[in-house]
């Protein structure tokens, strides 16, 4: 590590219940199916990051809404537990929580429908008011489950104050405003950039002549997660697959975020971005071997012990 203190990472964006349903194979159009089971599990893009990066050794602060349901209170104090300052999420009255169905098959793949509730109302007011909790951050961490418009302000309120900025475009937004694009780094996964660039992403060639596209538009930085292939790695100049690593799948619902969440703490501790990729990779493997979306996040300790004895 470069630094005598944890990196202060500021997650902006979604905090959900997640109502998750196993079964064995993802429901067709019109097709009625049997549960295995369902669960109640924090969630939301956010929070999830949230969890990944404090986990993964980070100062994390998150910013978002939750509503004034039976479900707020549950969503706080998770996130409370696991270290993570909320001064800056806001309860919004006579709103329901966000939630999130996610129906999760045998083979780990998933399918996720959201709910934005108080997501919903995260507005350029929220940021405005947690503008020097951004500033004072090593990064800032986004994410496309509140308003666009949210999004680009708090990136812009970043950009200005030297802050590096993290965007996993996810869900991938029908338009992409140029604005939008003014980050450090974005990490989209194959579907994501496909839908971002208009073009199909299925092989590691796809992915680079995506990655030289995102850069186009505006990205310093571009990482496109391939599950089993690795992380295909652009700087702006040349290409880098990063190599994945060994893992059984069981669930792939928050692997993304762990991989967000990670290379944030470990970009900041290397400042090596190539470096903090394959920590990440490492991270994102060991979330889609475990069930649910923050509790199998992996503490520091874990992605390191994977990370150097593989790597």
């Amino acid at each position: 590590m470069k630094q005598n203190r944890l990196p202060k990472i500021a997650v902006l964006g979604s905090i959900n219940m997640d109502l998750v349903i196993r079964c064995a194979h993802l429901p067709r159009p019109g097709e009625t199916l049997l549960a295995e089971s369902a669960e109640e599990i924090c969630g939301g893009k956010g929070a999830n990051q949230a969890v990944a990066a404090a986990r993964a050794g980070g100062d994390v602060s998150m910013i978002g809404r939750v509503g004034d349901d039976a479900f707020a209170d549950r969503l706080m104090s998770n996130l409370v537990r696991e270290g993570i300052d909320c001064s800056h999420v806001h309860k919004t009255e006579n709103c329901p929580s966000g939630l999130a169905t996610v129906f999760v098959e045998e083979s780990g793949e998933n399918s996720i429908v959201v709910v934005p509730g108080a997501n919903g109302r995260f507005s350029r007011e929220d940021v405005i008011a947690a503008s020097s909790l951004i500033a004072a951050s090593d990064i800032l961490l986004v994410q496309l489950e509140v308003p666009l418009g949210t999004v680009v302000t708090a990136i812009e309120f970043a950009r200005l104050a030297g802050v590096k900025v993290i965007l996993d475009p996810a869900p991938a937004p029908d338009e992409c405003p140029a604005e939008l694009m003014n980050v450090d780094l974005i990490s989209p996964n194959e579907s994501e950039a496909a839908a971002i660039i208009g073009r199909t992403v299925g092989s590691v060639e796809d992915a680079e002549k995506a990655a030289r596209e995102l850069h186009k538009r505006g990205a310093n930085n571009v990482a496109i997660t391939m599950g089993a292939e690795g992380t295909l790695y652009w700087d702006g100049t040349s290409a880098n697959l990063v190599a994945p690593f060994p893992t059984t799948v069981v669930d792939t619902t928050a692997a993304g975020d762990a991989f967000a969440g990670a290379l944030a703490v470990h970009w900041v501790c290397s400042d090596n971005l190539v470096e903090a990729v394959s920590f990440a990779n490492a991270a994102g493997s060991l979330a889609a071997s475990r069930i649910g979306a923050q509790p199998g996040m992996a503490t520091q300790e874990e992605i390191e012990t994977l990370w150097r004895t593989n790597k």
